[in-house]
């Protein structure tokens, strides 16, 4: 499944049946606040605003089997997210209010194991967040804003106020074609995300400043995250605080060369102080560590496309800085990205092939004063651990990739990574952030002083049928190394897979 768009249009009307179903496939509201309206005729008479009403259903079969040779690893499950939304845009305001229902049948009651093992899969993840329930549903509301538009009579400047989802990354939509997929598959979700590959996603109540002059964009948002992801019931917010501001700047423009840079800076404070921090500290000095988690994340990214005889050339560099504080402990981390690609002129397939390499942080001594793992923040993992069973902390990741898009309604996708912990001294890190208030939100497993994670192939298919239809399919399969097998004696492989299918009206 793709977890956002396939396109970014940035003439496109967000609350028109087509800019919906648009901004439907991230499941975001982003996509209503950076975009820009179709302009009005300086001589036509404005048109009288129109309600719109507009949904969608996103089913899927997902199919686990977890490492080790543990028969409660291996399971099948259904998981549907229905939204239906109204929404109506103005000349100078804008406003929109959404429902979500998830639903799941047929969840493991067997796939949480004591100890180290753990939870088994994402399925072990919903039963454990829904009360130990194997068919979950829930209704509540996913958004509810109004945005207001060009304030103080400036052309561009907008304030959303309310209920919204929010994806770092995306505060601009290039209309590069190939610099609009970089963006979405390998820049957004990095550190703020709406976990929409999940079947409840994440929310963020708060407001969100918008400035659009030309090539230039500032965004700035101060909010609390949902609760949600796991969980059906996404009604509450959490006592989590996260402020987020970037400035983002397109460059080149011509038929050889297009490119984008931003700079950020991300504020995050986890006032929870009954909830157990997950880190490699022994468990007791852990529990007596309730103070809060606070600190700053500083980075930026940069893209790059050129036009040459051989095809076109495309580079990505993506990099943060973390300082603060986490518990009683100083916290210091970071992590980079670095990936190239290229897509041959002329070839029937229109095959784009990439590779590249992430590091993140981990931390080294587990009884000094300095936490030293890289904290991805409110992300969505499964961006960029398309089976996840690993995320972008204390984490090596060299990756190569293969795209062939045969048609222009069918697109596979096939990556192999080559997966190894930073730091053995560490943790094997899964999770995707706060979204409970009683539950941390990360998970980690001992390293036994190994670094080797494994290898993961996969391959993906997304075919459209029609603007009212997508169904995607998708297989993993991983080859555990050291780390896994020290925690899972059995079997060293592990299997993921699933159908989906997205209807829109």
């Amino acid at each position: 499944m793709s977890d956002v768009p396939t396109s970014f249009d940035a003439a496109l009307n967000p609350f028109s049946w087509r800019g919906w179903s648009r901004c439907w496939a991230v499941g975001s509201a982003l996509c209503a606040m950076v975009s820009v309206p179709q302009p009005l005729q300086a001589q036509a008479a404005t048109p009288t605003p129109r309600l719109t009403v507009s949904g969608s259903l996103r089913t899927r079969v997902e199919a686990w089997n977890w490492f080790g040779a543990n028969p409660d690893g291996d399971y099948t499950y259904s998981g549907s997210l229905a939204r239906l939304g109204a929404g109506q845009t103005r000349q100078r305001l804008d406003w929109q209010a959404e429902l979500a229902v998830p639903f799941m049948f047929g969840l493991p009651e067997q796939a949480v194991v004591p100890g180290s093992q753990g939870a088994m899969g994402m399925g072990a993840n919903y039963y454990a967040a829904n009360d130990n329930s194997t068919n979950p549903a829930h209704i509540f509301i996913k958004q509810a804003f109004v945005r207001f538009k060009d304030l103080a009579g400036v052309t561009g400047q907008s304030l959303a106020v309310g209920r919204m989802e929010f994806v770092d990354g995306t505060e601009t939509a290039p209309r590069n074609a190939t610099l609009a997929a970089l963006k979405r598959d390998r820049i957004a979700h990095r550190l703020l995300g709406n976990f929409i590959f999940t079947h409840v996603g994440r929310s963020l109540d708060g407001v969100q400043y918008g400035l659009n002059q030309g090539r230039r964009n500032i965004t700035a948002i101060a909010a609390r995250p949902t609760a949600g992801v796991f969980q059906v019931d996404g009604w509450g917010e959490l006592d989590v605080g996260v402020v987020y501001g970037a400035f983002t700047r397109q460059t080149g423009g011509s038929a050889r060369y297009t490119g984008e840079w931003r700079v950020f800076g991300l504020g995050y404070r986890d006032y929870r102080d009954n909830v157990l921090k997950t880190d490699n500290r022994p468990l007791a000095e852990r529990r007596l560590d309730t103070d809060t988690i606070g600190m700053g994340t500083f980075g930026g990214h940069y893209l790059g496309v050129a036009t040459t005889g051989i095809g076109s050339i495309d580079v990505l560099g993506w990099g943060a800085a973390q300082v603060g504080s986490w518990g009683t402990l100083a916290h210091r981390a970071g992590a980079i990205a670095a990936e190239i690609g290229w897509q041959p002129a002329s070839a029937k397939l229109r095959p784009w092939i990439r590779g590249g390499y992430a590091y993140s942080t981990g931390d080294g001594d587990a009884n000094d004063d300095t936490h030293g793992t890289f904290f991805q923040v409110l992300p969505t993992p499964r961006v960029y651990a398309r089976f996840p069973f690993f995320n972008l902390m204390n984490s090596r990741d060299g990756f190569g990739e293969l795209i062939l898009r045969p048609t222009t309604r069918l697109s596979i996708r096939t990556d192999i990574h080559a997966l190894s912990l930073a730091d053995s001294a560490d943790l094997w890190y899964q999770g995707g952030g706060a979204f409970q208030p009683g539950t941390f939100g990360y998970v980690g497993r001992p390293s036994n002083a190994h670094t080797g994670l494994g290898a993961l192939y996969d391959v993906s298919a997304d075919y459209t049928f029609n603007p009212h239809l997508v169904v995607t399919g998708y297989f993993g399969h991983t080859w555990g190394g050291a780390v896994t097998q020290a925690i899972y004696p059995g079997d060293r492989s592990a299997q993921f897979g699933y159908a989906e299918a997205v209807l829109r009206f």
